[in-house]
């Protein structure tokens, strides 16, 4: 195997160089991403009206699970490569990424078949009404038929950026936004075909990206590449990447447990307009959390081969700066939230009720951003260095810990108002929590000399 290509540099290069070479190409693709999300919602809302965009904050929960089992995979199996190449064991990295493959179909095969089995009864109890159904239904049914091209898409695009292409993974990315941007409003307006056709330009444009990731992969000059062997299936390539992706994977899961709940409350006690509401709010926010995810996965690679490395003094180094710029992202997000809530609301709808719902929704769910990225970033350093206990734990204390109580208690004395103040409460406690952990973790490596935080 040619092995020059392998990424030493993550190990020699200044740390805030390869912050910046790995973190931008992933914020503009998570960034893209993000975007690729508000048009569907923008043309959903603008072309269908409100209760498509309720219909379609009802898929959100289905979306996260299907997304959960992905990252099971994707997430463990990138960490796991970054890992292997640190260590230079090239040959398992490989093996890696023909099991990653094979387990993202078998995966997202299964999940597709249960949900299309069981979906009207899913979707009710998810929030949906007989007025949402229909609209949830046409949009979730497109997304479950095109499942594996997703799971494939978003798994690959992990192993990318893992393995020393963040550029390439970024254009990827970037490839299926403006794919979708350009069918969007073909499907949704010149077709007629209404919420199912922003579900066609949805997939249409993963493929396309997946067929071009296929393409690199099986290019035999790249250090990783397809070539027989690879696809058998090994417990000691399944066993510690599903492990390592049991932190994403739970965080998604609770994620979809959560919205579930919030969308149960906010229908009993203001209706679909709310939950459509809910829907722009986790949009505008989303953006946000997308770039956060984009300097995490910057920071992966890089903690990862450095912590396989044993070069600990680079790992705590990464760690401080990715801390700074998330903070810096969820703080301007803060302020446009507080600022400019209108402008933001009315990018996806006119609709005087659901406008007026979601400005109060969105100042008020966005009162402790400005820490929450911390919180992040302090649950994904854990996984990228293999800490899988930590991270669960840092994972599901914001979710399941602190806010499900929350939303149930809020929103029993206050009704909506309860749902949206039961968020920050939640946010502000597990940043909390992520500060003691992180603080005695680091206290840890500087008895172990292993370069404490500064």
């Amino acid at each position: 195997m040619n092995t020059q290509n392998a990424p030493i540099s993550l190990g020699t290069e200044r740390v805030s160089i390869l912050l910046r070479q790995y973190a931008i190409p992933a914020i503009i693709a998570q960034t893209a991403t993000s975007l690729y999300n508000m048009i569907d919602s923008i043309f959903i809302g603008h072309g269908v009206g409100p209760l498509a965009l309720s219909g379609l904050a009802v898929t959100f929960p289905l979306m996260n699970l299907s997304t959960a089992f992905g990252t099971l995979v994707g997430v463990g199996s990138a960490t796991m490569i970054s890992m292997r190449l640190g260590q230079k064991d090239y040959n398992n990295a490989q093996n890696i990424l023909g099991n990653a493959v094979i387990l993202n179909i078998i995966i997202s095969i299964l999940f597709a078949a249960i949900s299309f089995i069981f979906l009207d009864p899913i979707l009710y109890f998810f929030g949906a009404s007989e007025d949402t159904l229909p609209y949830a239904r046409d949009y979730m049914g497109v997304l479950l038929l095109g499942n594996v091209i997703t799971h494939l898409y978003f798994g690959l695009n992990n192993i990318l950026r893992a393995s020393g292409h963040p550029k390439k993974a970024m254009g990827a990315t970037i490839m299926t936004v403006v794919i979708n941007t350009i069918l969007d409003p073909i499907f949704i307006f010149w077709f007629g075909w209404g919420i199912k056709g922003a579900a066609i330009a949805t997939v249409l444009g993963q493929l396309l990206a997946l067929l071009w990731q296929f393409g690199f992969f099986s290019n035999k000059n790249n250090l990783l590449h397809f070539k027989k062997g690879i696809f058998k299936l090994k417990r000691e390539i399944i066993a510690p990447a599903l492990l390592i992706g049991v932190s994403p994977f739970l965080m998604n899961v609770a994620s979809s447990l959560i919205v579930i709940l919030i969308n149960q409350a906010l229908g009993r006690h203001g209706g679909d307009l709310a939950i459509g509401a809910f829907g722009i709010i986790n949009r505008i926010e989303y953006l946000f959390i997308m770039i956060v995810l984009g300097f995490n996965q910057g920071m992966q690679p890089i903690a990862g081969y450095n912590y396989g490395a044993k070069q600990y003094e680079r790992v705590t180094e990464v760690l401080k700066l990715t801390i700074r710029w998330a903070t810096l992202v969820t703080s301007i997000g803060f302020i446009i939230g507080m600022v400019f809530p209108d402008l933001a609301v009315s990018l996806f709808t006119l609709d005087t009720d659901l406008k007026g719902i979601s400005v109060v929704g969105l100042r008020i769910t966005i009162a402790m951003f400005p820490i929450i990225g911390f919180q992040m970033v302090t649950s994904n350093f854990f996984q990228s260095i293999g800490m899988v206990k930590k991270s669960i734990f840092l994972s599901l204390t914001r979710q399941v810990l602190f806010l499900i109580p929350a939303i149930l208690i809020c929103a029993y004395y206050w009704g909506v108002i309860g749902v949206w103040i039961s968020i920050p409460i939640s946010d502000f406690l597990a940043s909390i929590t992520s500060g003691i952990m992180l603080w005695r973790q680091f206290n840890f490596f500087k008895k172990q000399s292993l370069g404490p935080i500064k």
